[in-house]
């Protein structure tokens, strides 16, 4: 079993940053990639960011040359930094691992907020 768990969401301006934590426990070992969703009201989970245990990365369009995911293996530890928020950037986020199947364990979430 993995645990997540999820910090660093929050209220902030458009043009604003925040980072996003997630700390993972359990089986961490299993874990292959690991990556962030993010879900608006009203609408269906969307991939945000993925990371691989390499370090190889993946980002949704929408937020290529805003956000950067990054990984710290010692601390079984993943980020999301995002810069230059927008409103529509306003959802729960989620983290996620993929140890048995796509993305099979999943955190709480945190909501990120961008006001205008």
């Amino acid at each position: 079993q993995v645990q997540l768990v999820e910090s660093g969401g929050g209220l902030v301006r458009a043009g604003g940053s925040l980072r996003l934590s997630c700390a993972a426990s359990g089986s961490v070992f299993s874990i292959n990639s690991m990556g962030w969703f993010l879900q608006a009201p009203g609408k269906q989970r969307e991939l945000v960011a993925t990371i691989t245990s390499g370090g190889s990365t993946v980002y949704a369009d929408s937020v290529k040359g805003r956000f950067t995911i990054s990984r710290d293996n010692a601390k079984n530890t993943v980020y999301l930094e995002m810069n230059n928020l927008k409103p529509e950037d306003t959802a729960v986020y989620y983290c996620a691992a993929e140890v048995y199947a796509f993305y099979d364990y999943w955190g709480q979430g945190t909501q990120v907020t961008v006001s205008s």
